[in-house]
């Protein structure tokens, strides 16, 4: 734990401090005796009580030690944060497949109130907002611990997936426009043999 800035006394020595982590600020004070005594009056029961579901992605199979370690993390944190955690989804896929399984089946389950994700682009690389707007229309929330940008090697990984995707999806408009075209050749020709 990280602990700095804003310290001022009040009351007969008793220390007033501000605790810095990198899960947010929490309000706390320091005895006499050297004890910091942490407030919890910000954490309700009912945001202790809150059930998440941990979502970690990484785009390749060679980022694999890493899909272990941002799950780690995450664990780490929701726990930091007295939340319970309803379950743990590990992905390997790109951010910008908007047709990945497990993501899907979380997204479909109503067992959790938190969706945890350690950055926004580990959810999704366009569209998180939709999913935002999904998951409160549900009851639940998205919370993303870190809202910094993530690697450049990630990125251009995803750009390089979205150049392949747009030119498969043009490969195959031209295949399928071949097909049809042959389709109809058989069929005038069916017709003109009655």
């Amino acid at each position: 734990m990280h602990v700095s800035s804003q310290i001022t006394y009040r009351y007969r020595r008793v220390l007033y401090i501000k605790i810095n982590t990198s899960f947010g600020e929490l309000d706390a004070y320091q005895l006499p005796s050297g004890t910091i005594i942490v407030k919890d009056d910000e954490y309700s029961t009912t945001k202790l009580a809150e059930t998440v579901c941990i979502y970690a992605r990484v785009s390749s199979s060679e980022n694999k030690d890493n899909l272990k370690r941002q799950s780690q993390r995450l664990k780490d944190y929701a726990l930091a944060k007295g939340y319970k955690i309803y379950k743990v989804v590990e992905e390997i896929g790109s951010g910008l497949n908007d047709n990945r399984k497990k993501l899907l089946t979380i997204l479909a389950d109503d067992k959790f109130t938190v969706l945890l994700v350690e950055h926004k682009d580990r959810l999704t690389r366009f569209g998180a907002n939709y999913i935002q707007l999904l998951l409160t229309q549900t009851g639940r929330r998205l919370e993303i611990v870190n809202g910094a940008d993530n690697d450049k090697d990630d990125l251009m990984t995803d750009f390089a997936s979205v150049i392949t995707s747009f030119c498969s999806r043009l490969y195959g408009l031209r295949r399928a426009k071949r097909k049809t075209e042959k389709i109809i050749a058989e069929l005038e020709s069916s017709n003109g043999d009655d």
